[in-house]
């Protein structure tokens, strides 16, 4: 039997390829395709499995609400996100004990490696910083991939015991030295001609890493997201990034 899925926010970038990629992935069935002008109540006559959340910041919050009401499992790729936003997910949730959300900071499968592989290399160095550069139409900085991969990385440093990023700044009136996240230094960069790009660095003594991801264009996302629309029927409560439905 077919996932009946729903994708809403269906005619932005993202929105639009996700709308042809369900399409034409085999075992799922596109149902609804909703503009912001559409009511999310059209999904109750639909009788939707998955929705596919891709709007925008100001709205994302709101629509899952209404999903996990009507016990709808929701994939999203919408960030801007915060730690009071999301445990109040997770409270809606627990009354909606068999239904699941997926919040993916970044659906490309070259992103998901580089956190993973950042979260690997963390412990080994002393330094760590994250660049990210994205399109000038994005309206979050820094990016959810970069503050999730700052998140990772600083777990992975408390887990290891190592002290804090060193770093002798005293003063930086201008913010040169960027957002820190859990004690990691994110930089964000809005650069015209870009689509998304991530640079995770590491240093020690006499010898530096480089991990680097680039999503050239918004195609790279959509086997992600059909993936997590295949799997999230086996989850339920929030699921916080793509990697906890591959074999990590």
């Amino acid at each position: 039997m077919s996932i009946r899925v729903a994708v809403i926010g269906a005619k932005g970038r993202m929105g639009s390829q996700a709308v042809d990629a369900i399409n034409e992935a085999d075992g799922l069935e596109l149902v609804a395709a909703l503009g912001s002008s559409d009511s999310l109540e059209t999904l109750l006559e639909q009788n939707v499995d998955v929705a596919v959340e891709l709007t925008v910041p100001k709205s994302t919050e709101a629509n899952v609400r209404f999903l996990i009401e009507h016990d709808i499992d929701t994939v999203v790729g919408t960030t801007g996100w915060t730690a009071e936003s999301l445990s109040g997910l997770e409270d809606l949730l627990t009354a909606h004990s068999d239904t699941a959300v997926l919040i993916a900071p970044n659906f490309s499968i070259g992103a998901v490696l580089a956190m993973r592989f950042a979260e690997l290399a963390a412990p080994y160095f002393d330094s760590a910083e994250v660049v990210e550069i994205h399109h000038t139409r994005k309206l979050d900085a820094p990016s959810g991939t970069a503050n999730h991969t700052a998140q990772r990385i600083a777990a992975a440093r408390k887990d290891a015991g190592l002290p804090a990023v060193p770093d002798s700044t005293e003063s930086d009136p201008q913010g040169a030295r960027g957002a820190v996240i859990d004690g990691i230094h994110v930089h964000a960069i809005r650069q015209q001609g870009m689509n998304a790009s991530e640079e995770i660095h590491f240093g020690s003594d006499g010898e530096a890493l480089t991990i680097r991801t680039d999503s050239h264009s918004t195609s790279a996302f959509m086997p992600g997201i059909v993936t997590a629309v295949r799997s999230i029927d086996g989850y339920t409560g929030l699921i916080h990034g793509l990697e906890n439905m591959l074999d990590l």
